[in-house]
């Protein structure tokens, strides 16, 4: 068992031009998770999807004014540790030393794609510790989440000339960590254009994504036997903060996996953004900004 001193996340602190940032450090088993605390109003936990890159949250960073967000790497890419285990339970874990050690109670927490997944967790383990979910675009808690579905769906956007080089990679079998991830970070690259409602006018992909793939790999695992166990449903049925679900109208993701999950919920908003991918705030700006909104005037009507 593992035993954890408390203690408050170090902080170096900042200026921009529009937001002070300070760097999120929180101590957790193996090392630390590598972060940005940004802004400043209610708190907010954003978790990134993956599994198993590095934090973009800066890329829709301007969604989240009027916001005190803690944004992080989770475990498994650097800068943040990359040990295991790779399992839900240890980034639920993670998820709540972040918020102990920067001193936060409750959060309304800001989860895209498997950081969706991984916010329904944490609501469904410490519900307690949520105040409030923004789930875009996310991995579906009832069944595979529309795994499957996604998958075939990223295959058919693919080109002619991708689909040759994902079955060049797929007989690939690289003999160092270093290959490894080289071969994770061509498939992302090669699965980007499909994610967004016209592939070929995808931006480029940004130079600063890395990729873990032991963490994806056992990450996947830990989903997938989740889902065997299919409990997720019943334990999200008992959650009564207000949730705001987004589902591009364009994605990959099926739309029937975002719906059954906006269902689960008692107190679920499902919101289909037009003419959007799977990363909504590309083509849609301000489509997550506006879910936050809704989110912070439903909490304040509790009060």
């Amino acid at each position: 068992m593992w035993c954890w001193p408390v203690a408050r996340c170090s902080t170096v602190q900042r200026m921009s031009e529009r937001v002070t940032e300070e760097v999120l450090a929180a101590s957790v088993p193996g090392g630390q998770l590598i972060g940005v605390r940004s802004g400043s109003g209610r708190p907010l936990l954003v978790l990134h999807g993956g599994p198993a890159v590095n934090d973009y949250s800066d890329w829709f960073a301007g969604e989240l004014a009027g916001w005190d967000a803690l944004r992080y790497t989770q475990r498994g890419v650097a800068p943040s540790v990359t040990e295991g285990p790779f399992t839900i339970e240890q980034h639920v874990s993670d998820a709540l030393a972040v918020l102990d050690q920067c001193g936060v109670a409750a959060v309304a927490v800001l989860g895209h794609s498997w950081g969706g997944y991984l916010a329904m967790q944490l609501a469904a383990r410490a519900p307690g510790r949520v105040a409030a979910l923004v789930l875009a675009e996310p991995l579906g808690a009832v069944g595979d989440g529309g795994l499957a579905d996604y998958g075939a769906e990223l295959g058919a956007r693919a080109t002619p000339a991708a689909r040759a080089r994902f079955a060049e990679l797929d007989a690939l079998r690289p003999d160092s960590t270093e290959q490894e991830a080289a071969v994770a970070l061509e498939y992302f690259k090669l699965d980007w254009p499909s994610y967004f409602a016209v592939p070929g006018n995808a931006p480029p992909v940004p130079d600063t994504v890395r990729v873990g793939p032991q963490a994806f790999e056992q990450t996947s695992a830990s989903i997938a036997e989740a889902a065997e166990r299919g409990d997720l449903p019943r334990l999200l049925a008992g959650y009564t903060g207000p949730v705001e679900v987004l589902a591009g109208e364009c994605s990959p993701l099926p739309r029937a996996a975002v719906e059954a999950t906006a269902a689960v919920f008692p107190n679920a908003h499902l919101t289909i953004v037009p003419a959007a991918g799977h990363q909504v705030w590309h083509e849609a700006p301000g489509s997550m900004a506006a879910a936050l909104s809704r989110v912070a005037a439903r909490l304040d009507a509790r009060r």
